[in-house]
Protein backbone atom coordinates (compact mmCIF):
# COMPACT_ATOMS: atom_id res chain seq x y z
CA UNK A 1 0.00 0.00 0.00
CA UNK A 2 2.28 2.41 0.95
CA UNK A 3 3.82 1.98 -3.20
CA UNK A 4 0.57 2.92 -4.32
CA UNK A 5 0.47 6.01 -1.73
CA UNK A 6 3.86 7.32 -3.15
CA UNK A 7 2.11 7.05 -6.62
CA UNK A 8 -1.02 8.72 -6.08
CA UNK A 9 1.23 11.47 -4.24
CA UNK A 10 3.52 11.63 -7.37
CA UNK A 11 0.82 11.71 -9.85
CA UNK A 12 -1.23 14.19 -8.24
CA UNK A 13 2.06 16.96 -7.49
CA UNK A 14 3.44 15.91 -11.10
CA UNK A 15 0.96 16.32 -13.12
CA UNK A 16 -0.64 19.79 -11.24
CA UNK A 17 3.40 20.75 -12.02
CA UNK A 18 2.95 20.41 -15.81
CA UNK A 19 -0.07 22.25 -15.78
CA UNK A 20 1.70 24.80 -14.03
CA UNK A 21 4.51 24.72 -16.21
CA UNK A 22 2.22 24.72 -19.30
CA UNK A 23 0.35 27.80 -17.95
CA UNK A 24 3.60 29.69 -18.52
CA UNK A 25 4.60 28.30 -21.32
CA UNK A 26 1.98 27.94 -23.34
CA UNK A 27 -0.88 29.75 -22.09
CA UNK A 28 -2.82 27.08 -21.43
CA UNK A 29 -5.32 26.25 -18.53
CA UNK A 30 -6.02 29.63 -18.05
CA UNK A 31 -2.32 30.56 -17.45
CA UNK A 32 -0.69 33.78 -19.38
CA UNK A 33 2.18 32.02 -21.10
CA UNK A 34 5.52 33.56 -21.60
CA UNK A 35 4.95 37.03 -22.41
CA UNK A 36 2.23 37.37 -19.72
CA UNK A 37 4.32 35.76 -17.03
CA UNK A 38 7.64 37.38 -18.16
CA UNK A 39 5.43 40.83 -17.60
CA UNK A 40 4.97 39.65 -14.31
CA UNK A 41 8.27 38.29 -13.44
CA UNK A 42 9.91 41.84 -14.46
CA UNK A 43 7.41 43.52 -12.46
CA UNK A 44 8.33 41.71 -9.06
CA UNK A 45 12.41 42.03 -10.01
CA UNK A 46 12.86 38.63 -11.64
CA UNK A 47 14.62 39.36 -14.69
CA UNK A 48 15.05 39.52 -17.54
CA UNK A 49 11.38 38.23 -17.02
CA UNK A 50 10.50 36.27 -20.38
CA UNK A 51 13.65 34.13 -20.01
CA UNK A 52 12.78 33.63 -16.68
CA UNK A 53 9.43 32.69 -17.17
CA UNK A 54 10.51 29.83 -19.73
CA UNK A 55 13.04 28.38 -17.11
CA UNK A 56 10.34 28.58 -14.63
CA UNK A 57 7.54 26.83 -16.98
CA UNK A 58 10.51 24.29 -18.24
CA UNK A 59 11.78 23.46 -14.51
CA UNK A 60 7.60 22.81 -13.75
CA UNK A 61 6.85 20.84 -16.87
CA UNK A 62 10.12 19.24 -16.69
CA UNK A 63 10.12 18.24 -13.26
CA UNK A 64 6.49 17.75 -12.96
CA UNK A 65 6.88 15.08 -15.45
CA UNK A 66 9.84 13.49 -14.29
CA UNK A 67 8.02 13.65 -10.46
CA UNK A 68 5.17 12.02 -11.81
CA UNK A 69 6.80 9.22 -13.61
CA UNK A 70 8.98 8.56 -10.73
CA UNK A 71 12.21 9.27 -13.10
CA UNK A 72 14.95 11.09 -11.39
CA UNK A 73 12.75 11.41 -8.62
CA UNK A 74 15.28 13.73 -6.78
CA UNK A 75 16.01 15.70 -9.33
CA UNK A 76 12.54 16.36 -10.03
CA UNK A 77 12.12 17.49 -6.32
CA UNK A 78 14.62 20.20 -6.51
CA UNK A 79 13.23 21.59 -9.79
CA UNK A 80 9.60 21.51 -8.51
CA UNK A 81 11.18 23.12 -4.70
CA UNK A 82 13.67 25.21 -6.16
CA UNK A 83 10.80 27.01 -8.20
CA UNK A 84 8.41 27.06 -4.64
CA UNK A 85 11.19 28.75 -2.66
CA UNK A 86 11.62 31.64 -5.62
CA UNK A 87 7.68 31.93 -5.16
CA UNK A 88 7.77 31.99 -1.16
CA UNK A 89 11.02 34.10 -1.72
CA UNK A 90 9.69 36.78 -4.57
CA UNK A 91 5.60 36.74 -3.92
CA UNK A 92 4.28 35.08 -1.12
CA UNK A 93 6.82 35.39 2.09
CA UNK A 94 6.14 38.74 2.75
CA UNK A 95 2.11 38.16 3.14
CA UNK A 96 3.05 35.66 6.25
CA UNK A 97 1.97 31.71 6.48
CA UNK A 98 -1.61 31.51 5.92
CA UNK A 99 -2.44 30.99 1.59
CA UNK A 100 -5.93 32.77 2.84
CA UNK A 101 -3.83 35.55 3.17
CA UNK A 102 -1.86 34.85 -0.14
CA UNK A 103 1.04 33.25 1.92
CA UNK A 104 3.68 30.53 1.88
CA UNK A 105 1.50 27.95 3.22
CA UNK A 106 1.21 25.90 -0.14
CA UNK A 107 4.51 26.41 -1.47
CA UNK A 108 6.04 25.10 2.05
CA UNK A 109 3.73 22.17 1.74
CA UNK A 110 4.64 21.40 -1.71
CA UNK A 111 8.56 21.86 -1.01
CA UNK A 112 7.52 19.41 1.94
CA UNK A 113 6.27 16.71 -0.26
CA UNK A 114 8.85 17.02 -3.10
CA UNK A 115 11.73 16.76 -0.53
CA UNK A 116 9.80 13.71 1.23
CA UNK A 117 9.36 12.19 -1.67
CA UNK A 118 12.88 12.18 -3.17
CA UNK A 119 14.02 11.42 0.30
CA UNK A 120 12.14 8.62 0.87
CA UNK A 121 11.84 6.72 -2.94
CA UNK A 122 9.48 7.18 -5.48
CA UNK A 123 8.12 3.67 -4.71
CA UNK A 124 8.22 0.60 -7.11
CA UNK A 125 5.22 1.88 -9.24
CA UNK A 126 8.08 4.68 -10.82
CA UNK A 127 10.70 4.65 -13.48
CA UNK A 128 13.30 4.64 -10.86
CA UNK A 129 12.68 1.46 -9.30
CA UNK A 130 12.35 -0.20 -12.35
CA UNK A 131 15.81 1.71 -14.39
CA UNK A 132 17.89 1.91 -11.28
CA UNK A 133 17.27 -1.78 -9.42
Amino acid sequence: MIDIGLLVIRLVIGISFVGHGAQKLFGWFGGHGVKGTGGFFDSIGIKPGVTMAVLAGLAELIGGALFALGLLTPLAAVMIAGTMAVAIIKVHGANGYWATENGYEYNLTIIAVAIGIALTGAGQYALDAIIFN
